[in-house]
């Protein structure tokens, strides 16, 4: 247990990583970013896991980024901005390379770095009510730590449907686009994960770690340019006007200025 997560680990060696903010929908924080940074390293490094379930308590799987978070790094200099967009890029890819195969269990609404975190998982069923979207351009911010993820699960082509436009999609639109393998009820998702989980339980682990890493070396290249890249594109709108402006407007639950009377 942590501040932000809860951990569990089952007596296969199936873990489960869950997320822990419900009363903030699962908001991503720095003390969240910080806990799953660590979580996927020490999952990561223990011989006894064998499978990570990454899964969320609460109505919603993950909101995004915390506003509150996002509006109190704004404000600071810009050595701290470029500093926290960086602990965030860097937890993302912590989960995306951690040798273990990582199974979402997405059971409620994902948005913004929700979507991010699905992304990173290897298998992403989701439950066939809830919606998703890359919300952050109605708020004067891009999907940028998140992008290389979302671009390399879902491809360019159908990740522009989406990546731009702040178009919240539902459950059956999210599997055309790539973001989860398959959709089922609620009260199925459980039994879905398991049939997942099931069959790595018979495969050797250093095989399941090496075959990760090289399915991963055949896809997107996602290094150490790329996340300074995405840290860059993030830093520099959150010291934009229009960011200001969202965020603002968020808060004073007003329209932004470019949104129509």
């Amino acid at each position: 247990m942590t501040g932000t997560l809860s951990i569990s680990t089952d007596a296969r060696g199936v873990a489960t990583l869950r997320l822990d903010r419900a009363d903030k929908h699962n908001a991503m924080n720095a003390q969240m970013i910080a806990d799953l940074h660590d979580a996927a390293q020490a999952l990561g490094a223990d011989d006894s896991v064998r499978v990570v379930v990454l899964a969320a308590a609460g109505k919603t799987f993950c909101a995004g980024g915390d506003l509150g978070w996002m509006r109190d790094h704004m404000q600071s200099d810009a050595d701290t901005r470029a500093r926290e967009a960086g602990k965030l890029a860097h937890m993302l890819h912590a989960l995306n390379t951690m040798p273990k195969p990582l199974i979402g269990a997405v059971h409620g609404n994902a948005f913004g770095g929700g979507v991010g975190m699905a992304s990173v998982c290897d298998v992403a069923i989701g439950a066939d009510h809830i919606r998703m979207g890359l919300t952050e351009t109605r708020l004067g911010i891009i999907p940028a730590t998140i992008g290389p993820y979302v671009v390399a699960r879902m491809g360019e082509g159908r990740a522009r449907r989406v990546f731009m436009s702040s178009r919240l999609f539902d459950a059956a639109e999210a599997v055309d686009l790539g973001l989860l393998t398959r959709i089922v009820p609620v009260d199925d998702l459980a039994q879905a994960i398991e049939a997942e989980v099931a069959p790595y339980l018979n495969c050797a682990p250093g095989a399941v770690a090496a075959a990760k890493a090289l399915a991963r070396s055949f896809g997107p290249r996602i290094d150490e340019a790329t996340i300074a890249s995405s840290v860059a594109a993030l830093k520099s709108r959150w010291e934009s006007a229009e960011a200001a402006e969202g965020i603002d407007a968020f808060f004073a639950k007003r329209k932004a200025a470019w949104m129509p009377d």
